[in-house]
């Protein structure tokens, strides 16, 4: 319940406007999000990588209705990629992007959003890296495999999502389990009807192992996005069976810090999703909605400076 209350305040423009000025906001989600600018995702890559673990960096921002805004998104991960490349952070993967479609015109204009998807696509290529798309909410699910589909033909190591919480996933993982295919798996984090998404967790939770299954017994490179230390240790069983650098497990920034440096001091390929930007209400809601201890840490931030 107190998820889907938290999900729905996430469209809320009232309590956003609440949430971004109250004094406590921007130290608590320092926590999920290093900032807001190209420097600051730089500073937090470098550091990132230089601990032994990958990233993949999200420009923040989503529901772009705007044509000059969905430009200005492309233009962001553009600049973004050539200074990684600069850096020397793109060397061998080491730090990718994530791009939501609907930040780019997915929501008005597709052939808009494919265009600057394959301009993002086509930096990366030249940064010597890849793009992973994210996925949305169940009703972009089918544009954006589409999209996938048309991306791959050129740059056939752009990434997709799959989301467990769905019903279809079990079958998406089978069609995109194939040699060089790059997903990945999470168990979903918007407000979804009991038609097309699983509403317990335990559900969403025997839906991930089901499709974990299929994706790492699949020629394709599973990228196991989890917190869940069953979820994991299930993994690493499954990751017997597999070459170390033919998957890899995924966590947030600002979530399980020590859990990531283990998994990485082990050999274990761990990438970091990175977010940066203004346009942070969404992505920390959502954080929130995920894990009942981040909405304690938010509280008890708020009451410790009440």
């Amino acid at each position: 319940m107190l998820r889907q209350v938290i999900l729905a305040a996430s469209r809320s423009g009232a309590l956003r406007r609440v949430v971004e000025h109250a004094p406590v906001t921007k130290q608590v989600v320092n926590r999920f999000v290093p900032g807001a600018s190209l420097d600051d995702a730089v500073h937090a890559t470098t550091e990132l990588v230089t601990s032994g673990r990958a990233v993949t960096i999200d420009y923040l921002g989503e529901d772009t209705l705007d044509a000059t805004q969905a430009q200005a998104t492309a233009d962001a991960y553009v600049a973004l990629l050539g200074r990684l490349a600069d850096a020397g952070l793109t060397r061998q993967g080491r730090a990718e992007v994530s791009v939501k479609l609907s930040a780019v015109g997915q929501a008005f204009d597709e052939a808009m959003a494919l265009d600057h998807a394959t301009r993002i696509c086509q930096a990366a290529a030249d940064a010597g890296t890849t793009v992973t798309l994210d996925m949305e909410d169940h009703t972009t699910t089918d544009s954006t495999l589409d999209i996938l589909g048309k991306l791959r033909q050129d740059f056939p190591g752009t990434g997709a999502v799959l989301q467990s919480y769905l019903h279809r996933t079990e079958a998406d993982c089978r069609d995109l389990a194939t040699e060089g295919s790059r997903v990945r798996l999470c168990k979903g984090a918007y407000k979804e009807p009991a038609s097309v998404a699983f509403q317990g967790a335990k559900d969403v939770d025997r839906s991930y192992v089901r499709c974990m299954k299929v994706l790492m017994a699949g020629p394709g490179y599973p990228m196991l996005a989890t917190h869940d230390p069953r979820l994991v240790a299930i993994g690493l069983d499954l990751a017997k069976e597999r070459a170390k650098g033919t998957y890899e497990f995924q966590m947030l920034y600002g979530i399980r810090p020590t859990e990531q440096e283990r998994l990485a001091a082990e050999g274990e390929t761990v990438r970091v999703y990175l977010p940066y930007g203004d346009e942070w209400y969404g992505y920390f809601m959502r954080r929130l909605a995920e894990r009942p201890a981040n909405v304690t840490f938010f509280l008890r931030s708020l009451a410790s400076k009440s």
